[in-house]
């Protein structure tokens, strides 16, 4: 098992290929995107709109570089991200030990 940062991002959909060309900036690559997500609140308004639910899973030394990045989107045009320590189970790159 090895330690992972888990970043959860919650944005308005027509920032989403910003959102996506900042996690690729900080390399990486490892998402997944939820569209036509709904959501109250997170954009800063009551007023329910289409959202985008992007998670994104990383090394604990990416997650730095990653925030900077996205930080100003979210604060330009509204959103939410959440980070949390998470566990991956088994790596992309393990081989069998049989």
């Amino acid at each position: 098992m090895n330690a992972v940062k888990r970043i959860e991002i919650i944005s308005d959909a027509i920032e989403l290929p910003k959102i996506l060309r900042s996690l690729k900036q900080s390399q990486i690559n490892r998402f997944t995107v939820f569209h036509n997500v709904e959501s109250s609140g997170v954009s800063g308004s009551d007023e329910a709109i289409e959202m985008a639910y992007i998670i994104a899973f990383c090394s604990p030394e990416q997650v730095k570089e990653a925030i900077e990045n996205i930080r100003p989107i979210l604060n330009r045009f509204g959103g939410s991200c959440y980070v949390s320590d998470a566990m991956e189970v088994r790596s992309l790159n393990c081989t069998a030990l049989l």
